[in-house]
This record gives C-alpha cells, sequence and structure tokens, in this order.
C-alpha cells in the first residue's frame, strides 16, 4: 500500500518577545500537571496567554505591604463584595493569582467573569514591570475596569482603567500621600501613607 504519512499533529506555540516560539498550554493541561504532582504549590506558577510564567518570589516588602493592606481591607471594605486574597482565578484560560480581587458577595474567587470585577490589586517588588505591562494588557483585554498596581517599596500605586482590546485607556500614578478610590467602591478611599508601613 502507498500510504501517504500523515503529519504529527502540533501544538499551538506563543511568541515570546524575543520571537522565540514557545509551546502553548491550555487551562485543562494546566491542571493536570498540578493534579500529577508536577507542580506544587511552592513552584508558584501562573498560567498567562498560554506561557507558563514563574511567579517573581514574594520578599519581605511584599509580605510587609500585602498584609497592611489586607487588614484595611477587612475592616473597610462593604458588605456587598468580597474580597479573595491569590484566589487561583481562571479567566479566558488563564491561570493567575492576584493579591488581590475584589467583586460582588458571593463571587466565585476562581470563576467571576472579568467584567464582574470590581477590582484587582496587585502588590509589586521585583515583579513590577510585569505587573505593569504583560498583566496590565492581559487584564485590559479582558475587560477588567479597574486594576492597581502597588510599587512595594514606594507605595506609588499605578491606578488602570478603561480596559480594552489595546490595553487600558488611562494608568495614572498615584503618590501614596494621595487617596486611592475605587471607581466602582467610592466608600473605599485607601492612602496607603496611613497604613503604618516601615
Amino acid at each position: 500500500m502507498n500510504e501517504i504519512p500523515r503529519q504529527p499533529k502540533s501544538r499551538p506555540t506563543t511568541q515570546a518577545a524575543e520571537g522565540v516560539p514557545r509551546l502553548r498550554w491550555t487551562l485543562a493541561e494546566f491542571e493536570r500537571l498540578g493534579e500529577l504532582g508536577i507542580f506544587t504549590e511552592e513552584d508558584r506558577i501562573e498560567l498567562i496567554g498560554g506561557e507558563l510564567v514563574p511567579m517573581s518570589p514574594k520578599g519581605n516588602r511584599h509580605e510587609i505591604v500585602r498584609a497592611a493592606i489586607h487588614k484595611w481591607l477587612r475592616r473597610n471594605l462593604p458588605d456587598d463584595v468580597d474580597y479573595h486574597v491569590e484566589p487561583g482565578w481562571r479567566p479566558a484560560g488563564n491561570y493567575c493569582e492576584p493579591d488581590f480581587l475584589i467583586g460582588p458577595a458571593g463571587c466565585s474567587p476562581t470563576a467571576v467573569r472579568p467584567q464582574d470585577v470590581t477590582l484587582l490589586i496587585e502588590v509589586a517588588h521585583w515583579s513590577l514591570k510585569f505587573d505593569t505591562t504583560i498583566k496590565a494588557d492581559m487584564y485590559a483585554s479582558l475587560g477588567v475596569r479597574e486594576y492597581w498596581v502597588i510599587n512595594a517599596q514606594t507605595l506609588a500605586t499605578k491606578v488602570h482603567r478603561g480596559p480594552s482590546a489595546k490595553g487600558y485607556a488611562s494608568a495614572v500614578e498615584v503618590r501614596p500621600s494621595r487617596k486611592l478610590t475605587a471607581l466602582l467602591i467610592p466608600s473605599v478611599a485607601l492612602k496607603l501613607a496611613d497604613l503604618g508601613i516601615a
């Protein structure tokens, strides 16, 4: 028999910034790797745009700032919203762990729709560039209406609003001495300089 050999099915690729193609992973495959024990919780990996991305080490400063914000949110958020800490959120085939995801009361921390997210907050130290570029672009394209990136060193916050497929229409830096007000939760008025972070 003269059969034409079948071409092997190849895995889709992503295109890295440096132009090198990378294998694209699905959320189901990513979760299966965890089930098989290939990834553990200590590995701290996110799935962003089909790529496995190791998360930066948290560092002491990150944890101090995050703990202060966590305490403030616990005491000051209204009852009609819930907040989740590093929820393992799975929007549109991605897997990411923002420091805080705030959404409507009763929302699923892993499956809340991006357009229903009230506010996403990242505390960034070594990951500052990644969080304000790659992640900001992803969250904007998903339709997350407001995204804050807090610089753990300086406490300056980049407030992203106006999501679209091309990114956020506005990205304004707010000094720690100025109040941060959440667009969809006007009662949230947080001044980082007042949190006593050394």
